[in-house]
This record gives structure tokens, C-alpha cells and sequence, in this order.
């Protein structure tokens, strides 16, 4: 006969000493202890996640092992159902209602690989279990439908309670809109801001996105009408900054950051991503060259204070997976695809912290003087 007091009250008893890393408050507290089931010397409960993408997952589920088996006893068979529901502070918008998360991905300056880093990030959240879309905001060089092999391809139109509405794109699991699938793939876009300001809020209002638990928006460079219109039509959870390690790159990259933080917009910055950190040969695995400088976007990321989310190399399989039209995140290199995974991770990290920690989003109010 077991000599335990295997009660439901007592799970909880010991998870209240687990602490979700990020958060910095136990499970049972946060609610995030589920269905719990007991058996002979066993017990069964799911722990909710915040986001299916936490790198500290299996951290966790020891944690909860070695709570009960401490505060309970050691020899009790423990299943831990880790499962996830992506946190917002996203609460009865009108636009994008079934979106929890606006993600803005910026860099300041062109050419720093962003829409690469976009889309691999969107195909990695999409692999570790969350719903993704991406909407291209560069309204004069869209490049999302190339990154997803999508050129050729244009969306539906169909009705959605009595009002027609654009469906978007789906590639490798991902929900996609840009200008690029709605004009002819050679031609120039020459429109004045107003015109693609109302492009962007037409992707937003008049597309029929679903349930999503992140929607990024890959934004054009410099800081434009875009850029506005963006944070005036809907509340952005945060923003994302890519850079390069080269000082000019970095000094565009500290404009586009600093737009975010004016006081008139104060939208978050979750973090810095430098992408061609540094070349790994693919001959040598091992070997790092600093092509573009090192260290740039860590020196960015402790200037303002955020986090740098992570590194991504100067591989010429990113490359080529971009123009083949397949992000090479799809595939299982060590190297390429853990290096967006990695960023994925930290980024979905990121997200759920500053929805615990701060304020809801609003959308930006402009005042004109």
C-alpha cells in the first residue's frame, strides 16, 4: 500500500514551488497547471506554456519531476504534458481580432537581410507548433513572395460575414499577403506614401487572417509612412530590429529603434538580431570570419538595453534556400536551421515576458502640429 498522500491539493502544494523562468512566479499561481490526474503512485498534468517556442521547455518539466518527487515522494511515476497558449494583450480589436501578437521587423537600412530573417523566423514559430502569418509591408519591393518560391500565386477573394475579403497565401505552413502577389511580378509600384500607406491597412482590414498566435510584419527600410501607418492602425506587441555587425548598418539600425521608442509611438523593442555575423565556410563547420566587423549588434543591444536575440551567419545555403524560394530553416542543418530556431525561441521568449510585464498595446495617435 503507498505510504504517500498523493492528493491533488498536494500536486499543487509542490508545483507552487516551481517558477517559470521568464516570468519570475510559480506555475500554480500563473494558472498554468492543468488537468491533473492520480493514480496509484502516479500523476498525470499538463503544464500550459506561454508560447509552444519556449526554449526552456524541458527545464520546466524537470523542475515539476523533482517538485514532487521532493515535496511528495521520490518515487512517484510523474507525466508532464507540456502543451501551449500563446499569451496577448490583445483584447477585442477591431482590426485582426483573432491575431494575438504584431510582431514589426525593421532594420533602418536595406539590403541587412531581413525579409530572409523574416520568413525564417515565421517557417520556425510555424514548426514549433504556433500559427504565423507574415504581411509584407515593403509596398515598393516586396520580396516575401520570392522568399516562399509564392510568385506566381494570387490570393482568393472570398466572402467572410457578407463583406469580400482576401485570402491569404499559405507556403510551409505559414499565412502570407504582400503587393507582390497582387501585381505583375516585373513591374514598378509608383505610387506616392498615401497610396501604399492605404495598401498596408487594406492587408490589415480587408484580409481574412484567422487565428493567428504571431502575424510579423516585414517593414521596407529607412523610417517612412509605413512605418506610421503601421502603428496608427493597429497596437504592435513589439518590434524586432535586424542588423548587420557593420557601423553603418548599425547606425541606420539605431535610427530604426529609436523611432520605436519616440514617446508619441513606445512601442516595445524586443530585441536585435545581427544576421551575417559572421561566414562559416561549409568545408569548415567550425570556423568563424568577421566579414562585416563582430560584435556590432551586441553593442547595439547593451546601448539600448534590450536583449540580442541571437546570430545568424554568412552561409551561402541561406542564399540559395531564399531564391529557390524555400527558407532553409525547412531544412535540418546544424548550423542554418538551429541558428533560427535558436532566434525563433528567444524572440517567442521575449513576447510572452512582455506580455506579463507591460502595459496593453494601443495604436499610435500622430498629432499633427
Amino acid at each position: 500500500m503507498s505510504t504517500y498522500r498523493l492528493t491533488k491539493e498536494a500536486v499543487l502544494n509542490a508545483l507552487g514551488h516551481v517558477e517559470e523562468p521568464d516570468l519570475k512566479r510559480d506555475l500554480v499561481t500563473l494558472n498554468m497547471v492543468k488537468d491533473i490526474e492520480l493514480g496509484v503512485d502516479q500523476v498525470r498534468f499538463t503544464v500550459v506554456l506561454t508560447t509552444p517556442a519556449c526554449p526552456l521547455k524541458e527545464l520546466i518539466r524537470k523542475r515539476c519531476v523533482d517538485a514532487i518527487h521532493t515535496y511528495i515522494g521520490p518515487d512517484i511515476e510523474v507525466n508532464v504534458n507540456l502543451t501551449a497558449d500563446v499569451s496577448s494583450t490583445r483584447f477585442n480589436t477591431p482590426v485582426l481580432p483573432g491575431v494575438k501578437n504584431i510582431i514589426a521587423v525593421a532594420s533602418g537600412k536595406g539590403g541587412v537581410g531581413k525579409s530572409t530573417v523574416t520568413a525564417n523566423l515565421a517557417v520556425a514559430l510555424y514548426k514549433s507548433g504556433a500559427k504565423v502569418g507574415i504581411i509584407d509591408a515593403d509596398i515598393f519591393g516586396p520580396s516575401i513572395p520570392v522568399m516562399f518560391g509564392a510568385e506566381e500565386l494570387q490570393p482568393a477573394v472570398g466572402q467572410v460575414e457578407g463583406k469580400n475579403m482576401l485570402q491569404p497565401i499559405q507556403q510551409f505552413g505559414v499565412k502570407l499577403m504582400s503587393i507582390g502577389f497582387l501585381t505583375p511580378r516585373d513591374n514598378a509600384i509608383i505610387w506616392r506614401g498615401p497610396m501604399a500607406s492605404q495598401a498596408l491597412r487594406q492587408f490589415f482590414a480587408d484580409t481574412h487572417w484567422g487565428e493567428l498566435d504571431y502575424l510579423l510584419i516585414d517593414l521596407p527600410p529607412g523610417t517612412s509612412d509605413i512605418h506610421l501607418t503601421l502603428v496608427q492602425t493597429v497596437p504592435v506587441t513589439g518590434a524586432v530590429i535586424v542588423t548587420t555587425p557593420q557601423k553603418v548598418a548599425l547606425a541606420d539600425a539605431t535610427k530604426g529603434l529609436a523611432m520605436f521608442r519616440q514617446p508619441q509611438i513606445n512601442v516595445p523593442v524586443l530585441g536585435v538580431i545581427e544576421n551575417m555575423a559572421y561566414f562559416t565556410p561549409a568545408e569548415l563547420p567550425d570556423s568563424k570570419y568577421f566579414i562585416f566587423g563582430k560584435g556590432g549588434g551586441q553593442e547595439l543591444a547593451d546601448k539600448y538595453d534590450v536583449p540580442l536575440l541571437g546570430q545568424i551567419p554568412l552561409v551561402q545555403s541561406i542564399r540559395e534556400a531564399g531564391d529557390d524560394g524555400k527558407p532553409v530553416v525547412t531544412e535540418n542543418d546544424p548550423v542554418t536551421s538551429g541558428a533560427f530556431r535558436s532566434v525563433a525561441e528567444a524572440l517567442a521568449q521575449q513576447i510572452s515576458v512582455r506580455n506579463a510585464t507591460q502595459d496593453k498595446t494601443r495604436p499610435v495617435e500622430i498629432v499633427r502640429q
